[in-house]
Parts: structure tokens; sequence; C-alpha cells
């Protein structure tokens, strides 16, 4: 295939909940709890305090009418299975540079496993404390987690919900869309059942606005690929689903916001407040990286990520707008248009780029070859830690993804 492809500069302590469920024998969280994951290409941060750079400016050259804001949407805490102080958290988080926090500890079977009904009105009292509308939204959430069936993260729901009241995906869902919350699927392909394998619910397409591309430091793009499963993110879209692309750090420790290298999401919102953010989770304005202070925006026709593209075939012209401040002016990097394909993404075309600039190009699409869309943004000089089948060209380094376009005649 051809494309056409134009860039233009731009202007400027104590005791863990962790170690008490292993002394009274909480199997069912720890059976689950992920590992350790490796560290990201990118340097970390040069204290463990000390805030990272404020990368690129917040506006976007080929959008207008809403401000970047950086989120991390995905925290723990000693009311689960974390390390920290829940009362430091949110000024953490805050102090580390984000603009947008969730705390969202464990829901399980049993209260020493996860939060019990005091933890979770305690979780909305140091939110609201925390929140300041217009610089700093803090979100009370929670994590449904099943070992077999996989993790859920939910934000602005009323209540929460755990194992006894939803112990099915079907429960679960039917849940979520009574609470008036919104929802994510978490380090897809981890647990083995995946979500019943993504099996599609209609009612729940909605509410269900999240997938995590980014999860420590870790790419999910192929997780379970060496274990014989599909890739994440095709198994859900092709199901149905459509859920925006995030990244987060899904903090266990003490310096919640601080290290560099984990996954965090760029959020579009017309303002900084709870309303607008959720307004900007429920449109899918949003994407997933894992380096701070990068700003991401792009159109497809004009139709911003995450949005219906009234198209059945032909050309579309993309305009992407990437940008890491002064740190990253001129760095290679590449582009990845990611299509439907059986067990992987297909990839039609590649565009090498520099961040800094705004890079247009266009892509003949049709349908027939799949109803959705993804750019990746990738450094082809690093590898994936997690590859899928050999030679793909995204067996390089993930550095953010879009949220996905959805064709629709």
């Amino acid at each position: 295939m051809t494309h056409t492809h134009a860039e233009t500069g731009n202007t400027p302590t104590g005791t863990s909940r962790r170690a008490l469920i292993a002394g009274t024998g909480g199997l069912l969280l720890l059976a689950s709890a992920p590992g350790t994951a490796s560290a990201a290409a990118t340097p970390r941060a040069a204290g463990p305090n000390q805030a990272p750079g404020t990368g690129a400016s917040r506006t976007s050259l080929v959008t207008q009418g809403t401000t970047l804001v950086h989120a991390d949407l995905h925290n723990h805490t000693l009311m689960s299975d974390g390390d920290g102080d829940p009362a430091l958290a949110f000024a953490s988080m805050r102090d580390a540079g984000l603009d947008v926090a969730a705390l969202t500890d464990h829901s399980t079977l049993f209260s020493i496993e996860g939060i019990s009904r005091s933890e979770w009105d305690r979780t909305g009292a140091l939110a609201d404390a925390a929140d300041d509308p217009g610089q700093y939204t803090a979100i009370r959430g929670f994590e449904w987690s099943h070992p077999l069936l996989g993790h859920v993260n939910v934000w602005f729901s009323g209540n929460y919900t755990d194992l006894l009241q939803s112990s099915s995906m079907s429960r679960l869902y039917s849940w979520i869309g009574g609470s008036g919350g919104i929802a994510g699927f978490n380090h897809p392909g981890r647990e083995v059942g995946r979500f019943d394998n993504f099996r599609y619910v209609a009612g729940a397409r909605e509410p269900m606005i999240g997938l995590e591309m980014f999860n420590r430091g870790d790419d999910y793009l192929f997780d379970g690929w060496g274990n014989g499963q599909t890739s994440p993110l095709v198994a859900c879209l092709n199901a149905g689903w459509r859920p925006g692309l995030t990244g987060v750090s899904d903090e266990h420790g003490t310096d919640w916001g601080f290290p560099e290298g984990k996954g965090r999401t760029g959020l579009w919102v017309t303002q900084n407040t709870r309303q607008e953010v959720l307004a900007a989770m429920r449109a899918r304005r949003f994407f997933a990286t894992r380096v701070s202070g990068l700003r991401l925006d792009a159109t497809a026709n004009g139709v911003r990520m995450g949005g219906v593209l009234p198209v059945s075939r032909g050309d579309v012209t993309f305009s992407v707008d990437l940008d890491r401040g002064p740190e990253w002016v001129g760095k290679p990097l590449r582009i990845q248009v990611l299509r439907p394909g059986s067990d992987a993404p297909v990839v039609p075309e590649m565009i090498d780029i520099q961040a800094g600039r705004v890079t247009q190009f266009t892509v003949p699409l049709d349908i027939v070859d799949g109803h959705w869309v993804v750019l990746r943004i990738s450094d082809p000089t690093q590898p994936n830690a997690s590859p899928g089948p050999a030679n793909h060209p995204c067996n390089d380094w993930g550095v953010a993804y879009t949220s996905p376009w959805f064709l629709q005649p």
C-alpha cells in the first residue's frame, strides 16, 4: 500500500496488607497478584521522590477545545495488597506531576483480601479531601478481582461490588450497568479466563471504556502469546468491545506517581474536574503511554481517536501530534497502523517520524478487513520484552497507543 507523509515543526509504612494476607492464608488474591515487572527502557527519575520533567506543552496541535492532563487510574494501598499508607497516596501523585489520580484497591471475596465497607468509605473521604477542581482530580475506584476470569477497574460508582455479589462476568457487567460508573479491563491476558475470552455483552459496551495496554512496565499487546494465546487487543476489539486504551502504574509501593517507565494515561479534557474527566473517559478521548510528559493527539479524517469513523472503504488521512518537550525533539520514532487480524494485529503501514512534529499520512481502509484501527507509537531501536509472532513489526518497544477508531458506514 502507499501513503502520503508530511511533517511540520512545532513550537514549542508499616506492615503491608500483602504480608497480612500471606500470614492468614489469603490465597484468592495472592493467586492472581502481579509479579514485579521489569524496568522499562526509559530512564527512571533521578530520585524516588523527584518529579519527572514537565515534558511537552498541554495544547494539541491538531484539535482545539481540550487540554491534556496526565493520569494514573490504577493504584493500591494498605487497604488491599499495597504497601503504602492510603492517606499519603493522592498527595504523592500530585507531587509527582500527575493531574488526575485514582485509588483502586481490590475487592475480592473477604475484606481481609480487599476493601471493607469502612475502607470504601475512607477511600471516598480521601479522594474528596484531595480533589481540587480545575487543578487536580482525585477519584475513588476499586478493582474487582477474580483469580481466573481477570480484574476490572471501576470508577465513578457510588458503591462497590465483590465476588460474593458479582461472581461472574455477566453479573459484574449487570452491576456496572446499574452503578452509574465506568470500567476497564485490567492487565488483559494475565488471568487465564481472559474475561470469558472477551465474550461480548452488548449492554456493557458503553460503560466498559478501557483496556490496559501498559501495566507497570509491560506492554500487553502480545501478553500470553508464548503460551498460545491471541493478542488481547485483537481479541477484545474483534469481539465487539469499544474500549479506549490506557496505561497505568498498578502501583503497589509507596512512591505513587514517581517511578519513570510505568504506564500512565493522557486524557484530553475541557476542564480538570471529575465531571469533565468522566466525560473524556466516556468519549475514549485518551491515549496509553509509559513515558512521562508525553503529548499524543490524533485524528482520522478529522475524527478524534476514540470516535466513530463514518467510512466503509476509502483513503483515510491521519494527523498525529507527538511531543515530549525539548528532551525528545527530533527523536526517531515509528507509527504503526494496527488493523484486525485473527490472532495478532495486521500492520499495513509503518511511518518513520520524529518527535516534536505533526505528522500527516493517508492510508486506505476497508471495513471488510475489520471495523477498527489503532495507531501504535514505537521506538524501533529497542525490543519488545513481550514479543508476538516472529518478525512481527510490533516486536519493538512500545511508547504509546492511541485509542481506536471504529469504522461504521
